[in-house]
């Protein structure tokens, strides 16, 4: 019979998660905004929702869209 797997978390431990996934998500959103890139805010729902997955793609969704490389 198959059982799913289920994943124990204390609350500081899902607190500490919650947090880690809100702050990248927020990152993503305000660095998508600032440089333009189109649908901001669903970047970083995605990010926040599924942060394993989304983050990486939109690493290498901004790269091959030429995004602008600041010189100081």
């Amino acid at each position: 019979m198959n059982q799913l797997l289920a994943v124990a978390l204390s609350t500081p431990q899902f607190l500490l998660a919650w947090a880690l996934a809100a702050g990248a998500a927020i990152a993503v959103f305000l660095h998508a905004n600032r440089n333009r890139v189109g649908h901001a805010t669903a970047w970083g729902i995605g990010v926040f929702l599924f942060l394993g997955l989304v983050l990486p793609l939109y690493v290498v969704y901004y790269r091959r869209r030429g995004g602008e490389r600041r010189r100081y």
